[in-house]
C-alpha cells in the first residue's frame, strides 16, 4: 500500500492515444483546401492512419528510445577490416520504416504528392524529429538526379519506394534506398565553391574518383550520396554509392559522428574519400546549379519540420493547461495563461499554413508558382525556423518544472528547435538568397506580391504592412545590412495574407493586431486582451472534432 504522501493528484495525463492529424485543425483545413476533391478521401484516410500511429504510446516509446540510444560508429570489424557502418537502435528503424511505408519519400509524380507528403511529414515527425533527415534528403534528391535521365531512371524508383530495407547492399538488390548529401567542408562551410575535394575522370563515361573530405555528411548510413567536388571544369555534382554494383564497398571512411546539441537519434558524420568511385550528375562545373533544387526542397522540409515542432509544443502546452489546476482554477481559464497559449497557437498556425501553401505551389508546378517558391521558400525558412526556438521554450515553461524534465518530452523538442535554422543555410544565407532573387529575378517578386495582394482590403493592418513593405522594396541600395529586417517583414506579410484569407476571424485578427499592427510585446503572452483569445486556444487544443 502506497504511503499517503505518494498519492498523485493534479497532474495532467500524458498526451497519448490521439490522432495527431485529425486533432490539428489548421493542418486538416490546409489539406482540404489544397488537394483536389477527388484525392481527399484517400489522402485523409492515409493521414488519419499516420496520425493515430504518431499519437500512439508505441510511437512515443520509439522516439524516446531512439534518442536514449543514439547511433554508434563501427569503423572496423573484429579482424581489422574497415567497414564504416553506423548502428542504430531498433526503434530508429521502426520509425524510419513506418515513414517510408507512408510515402514520405514519394511526392514528385504522385497526384497532390507534395501536399500529402508535407502533411504526413508534419504529423509523423512529431513522434520523433531526428529521422526526418534521411527522409528529407531522399525525397529532395529526385530533381537533382533528373538532370541525368539515365541516372534518374535507375535510382528514382528506389528513392520513391514505399519499402524500407536497412543494411548496405548494392542498390539493384534492394526494393528501396535512402540517399544522403555531402556538400560542406572544413574550410568553407556554406561557401561550397571553396571546396577542395578533387574529382579525377576515368575512362568510363561520367565516372570519376573522388579524393577529399566532407565536414558534414548527412545520413551517413544511406545507400548513396549527392556530393560536390572539383572536376577539371569546376565544381560538379556526383552520385556516390556506398556499395558498388559488384558488391564491394566503396571507399567511404567515416572519421567520427558529430556530438550534437539535439537531433541525437540521427547520425551526422565527417567522412573521407580516397579514390572513391562516383558518377557525375549534370554537367561539369555546374554542381551548384544541379544540386540547388535539392537544397530548395530540403529548405522547405526545414519549414515543415519547424512547424511540426511548434505544433507538438503548443499541443503539449494546451493539453497540460487544460488539466492542471492552480490558484483556484484550471490553468487554461486563467487570463494570463490563456494569452500565452493563444500567442503560441498563432505562431504554430501561421507556420503550418505557410508550409502547406509552399507544398501546394510545388504540386501546381506552374511558372508563376515556381517563381513564387524562389522567394517564398528562403523567406519562410528564415523566419519560421527562427521562431521555433523561442516558441518551444515558452511552451516548455507552460508546463513549469515538469516541462524541464526529460520524461515530458519538452527538452527534446527544445534541443531540436534550433536545428532547422542552421541546416541548409543559416539565417544570413537565407536573407542573402532572398536579396539575390529580388535583384536578379523580377518574376519572383511579382509572384510574391501577387500572392500577398490576394488578401488586400480584408484587414487594414495587413494593407498598411504591404504598403510599408513596398516602400522598403523600392530602395535596394545598400540593402544587405537590413536584409534580415526586410525578409522578416516579407515572411510576416505572407503569413498574415494567408491567415486573413483562410483562418477563422479570431486567428487572423490576433495575428494582424500583434505581428503586423504592432500591438504586441517582446515575449509571448502579450497579445491585446480585447481579442477572442479563448477561441484561439480552443482551436489549438489537441482533440479530434
Amino acid at each position: 500500500m502506497a504511503a499517503t504522501t505518494h498519492t498523485v493528484s493534479n497532474q495532467a495525463p500524458p498526451l497519448l492515444g490521439y490522432d495527431v492529424f485529425a486533432a490539428d485543425r489548421a493542418l486538416t483545413e490546409a489539406v482540404d483546401r489544397h488537394l483536389p476533391p477527388e484525392l481527399l478521401d484517400d489522402a485523409r484516410a492515409g493521414l488519419v492512419r499516420l496520425g493515430r500511429s504518431a499519437g500512439s504510446a508505441q510511437a512515443q516509446r520509439w522516439g524516446a528510445r531512439a534518442n536514449e540510444n543514439p547511433p554508434r560508429l563501427r569503423t572496423h570489424d573484429r579482424y581489422g577490416n574497415r567497414v564504416d557502418e553506423v548502428e542504430f537502435h531498433p526503434a530508429w528503424h521502426r520509425l524510419l520504416g513506418h515513414a517510408v511505408s507512408a510515402g514520405l519519400t514519394d511526392a514528385w509524380d504522385r497526384p497532390g504528392g507534395h501536399v500529402r507528403r508535407a502533411a504526413g511529414f508534419l504529423v509523423w515527425t512529431q513522434a520523433e524529429a531526428g529521422h526526418g533527415c534521411p527522409l528529407s534528403m531522399t525525397h529532395a534528391a529526385v530533381p537533382a538526379l533528373r538532370t541525368d535521365p539515365a541516372t534518374a531512371a535507375e535510382w528514382e524508383p528506389l528513392l520513391t519506394s514505399h519499402v524500407y530495407e536497412e543494411g548496405l547492399r548494392p542498390a539493384a538488390d534492394k526494393a528501396g534506398v535512402l540517399l544522403g548529401m555531402g556538400m560542406t567542408e572544413k574550410q568553407g562551410g556554406t561557401d561550397v565553391r571553396s571546396n577542395t575535394t578533387r574529382a579525377e575522370p576515368l575512362s568510363g563515361a561520367g565516372e570519376y574518383l573522388l579524393t577529399g573530405h566532407k565536414w558534414f555528411c548527412s545520413a551517413p548510413m544511406s545507400d548513396a550520396f549527392l556530393v560536390l567536388a572539383q572536376a577539371p571544369a569546376g565544381l560538379t555534382c556526383f552520385l556516390l554509392p556506398r556499395v558498388l554494383p559488384d558488391g564491394t564497398r566503396n571507399t567511404f571512411a567515416i572519421q567520427r559522428l558529430k556530438d550534437k546539441l539535439g537531433n541525437r537519434s540521427n547520425a551526422s558524420a565527417e567522412v573521407e574519400f580516397d579514390g572513391t568511385w562516383a558518377r557525375r550528375v549534370g554537367e561539369e562545373g555546374r554542381g551548384v546549379r544541379t544540386i540547388i533544387d535539392m537544397v530548395a526542397a530540403t529548405r522547405l522540409d526545414c519549414v515543415i519540420g519547424s512547424a511540426a515542432l511548434m505544433r507538438q509544443a503548443v499541443a503539449q502546452a494546451v493539453h497540460h493547461a487544460t488539466y492542471r489546476r492552480a490558484f483556484g482554477g484550471v490553468l487554461v481559464d486563467k487570463p494570463l495563461m490563456r494569452n500565452v497559449l493563444a500567442d503560441l497557437a498563432l505562431e504554430s498556425e501561421a507556420a503550418t499554413v505557410l508550409a502547406m501553401r509552399l507544398a501546394a505551389a510545388y504540386d501546381a508546378g506552374t511558372v508563376s508558382e515556381l517563381a513564387f517558391l524562389r522567394i517564398a521558400v528562403p523567406a519562410a525558412k528564415y523566419w519560421v525556423t527562427k521562431r521555433c526556438t523561442p516558441m518551444v521554450g515558452e511552451a516548455l515553461e507552460c508546463l513549469g518544472g515538469n516541462g524541464y524534465v526529460e520524461e515530458s518530452g519538452m527538452p527534446r523538442l527544445l534541443r531540436e528547435a534550433p536545428l532547422n535554422s542552421v541546416w541548409e543555410g543559416s539565417g544570413n544565407v537565407q536573407a542573402l538568397d532572398v536579396l539575390r532573387a529580388l535583384q536578379r529575378e523580377p518574376m519572383a517578386l511579382n509572384a510574391f506580391l501577387s500572392e500577398v495582394g490576394r488578401a488586400r482590403g480584408a484587414d487594414h493592418r495587413l494593407d498598411r504592412a504591404i504598403k510599408d513593405l513596398l516602400t522598403e522594396l523600392a530602395d535596394l541600395e545598400g540593402i544587405e545590412a537590413r536584409a534580415r529586417r526586410l525578409v522578416e517583414r516579407m515572411a510576416l506579410v505572407l503569413q498574415g495574407s494567408l491567415l486573413v484569407r483562410w483562418a477563422p476571424p479570431e486567428v487572423a485578427d490576433a495575428f494582424c493586431a500583434s505581428r503586423l499592427g504592432g500591438d504586441w510585446g517582446s515575449v509571448f503572452g502579450t497579445l491585446p486582451h480585447t481579442l477572442d483569445l479563448a477561441s484561439v486556444v480552443e482551436r489549438a487544443r489537441p482533440v479530434e472534432r
